[in-house]
């Protein structure tokens, strides 16, 4: 990345921090009560359906092919290289956050796997105990009190919410790798996500594809699926819209119900 283009990037991304606001929904109580807030459902279920197309002509048969030619150990190297990389963009959200020890054991990771772990395609750390910690800037939003917003489906991304769809971008632009003029390809963390998603894909394929292409309502399924995992990973399990995943919803109710109906649904 050329010194010329970093004004630029770093201006649009304060530009979309400053808009984030614009972009959430005020005084919004849908995550604290559990509910879902999906005022885009008609456009969210197309870019769905594209996502569908894409992943059952692409990414589904890519990411078996890659899991069936890459043995296991090159496959766990390029996923610990993958999440090296984003070790530094995770020490900038935890201070951000003002957690300072999150930062510190983020650093710590990177500074130990990028050295003795051959750039990052071992993980020594976790073996030293210094544990696995990831944070994004969706997370620092929502430690700076800025509303969930409405859910949204991305291209290609899947499901999210307005404040984690600023989140990601934000986080692409500001991963302090891209400023390295020692790092020739800036891009480098996106082939290494990349190929981390394709690995994810294909190792869970059996899951994901019975979320996908065996539900009645894949689009509602991934929906709650994501918000529960997201709010969780923000609140914790003191948070209202927790639901435990080991618990029978339908138990005390209609045996006979539909595991894969959404319980949002009016």
């Amino acid at each position: 990345m050329s010194l010329k283009s970093r004004p630029y990037r770093i201006a649009g991304t304060l530009g979309l921090v400053a808009l984030v606001s614009a972009c959430s929904v005020p005084d919004s109580n849908y995550a604290n009560s559990g509910e879902v807030f999906d005022p885009y459902e008609d456009a969210n279920r197309s870019v769905h359906r594209f996502n569908l197309a894409v992943d059952s002509a692409l990414f589904r048969p890519a990411s078996r092919g890659y899991t069936t030619i890459v043995p296991d150990p090159i496959e766990d190297s390029f996923n610990h290289f993958s999440q090296n990389l984003s070790e530094p963009r995770d020490t900038v959200n935890f201070l951000l956050q003002g957690r300072v020890k999150e930062a510190g054991i983020s650093l710590a990771r990177f500074l130990v796997n990028s050295t003795i772990g051959f750039a990052g395609l071992a993980d020594p750390a976790t073996e030293f105990g210094i544990p696995a910690t990831s944070t994004d800037f969706g997370e620092t939003l929502y430690v700076w009190g800025v509303d969930e917003g409405a859910y949204v489906e991305l291209p290609i991304f899947g499901p999210s919410t307005q404040r984690d769809a600023v989140g990601r971008v934000v986080d692409f632009f500001t991963n302090p790798l891209g400023y390295n003029d020692k790092i020739d390809d800036e891009y480098i963390t996106v082939y290494a996500n990349v190929v981390e998603n394709l690995s994810d894909r294909g190792r869970y394929t059996d899951t994901i594809d019975s979320i996908l292409y065996e539900s009645a309502d894949s689009y509602a399924v991934a929906r709650v699926i994501y918000l529960q995992n997201r709010r969780f990973k923000l609140e914790g399990a003191a948070g209202d819209s927790y639901v435990d995943p080991y618990d029978d919803p339908y138990a005390a109710t209609d045996p006979y119900a539909d595991p894969y109906e959404d319980p949002y649904a009016d």
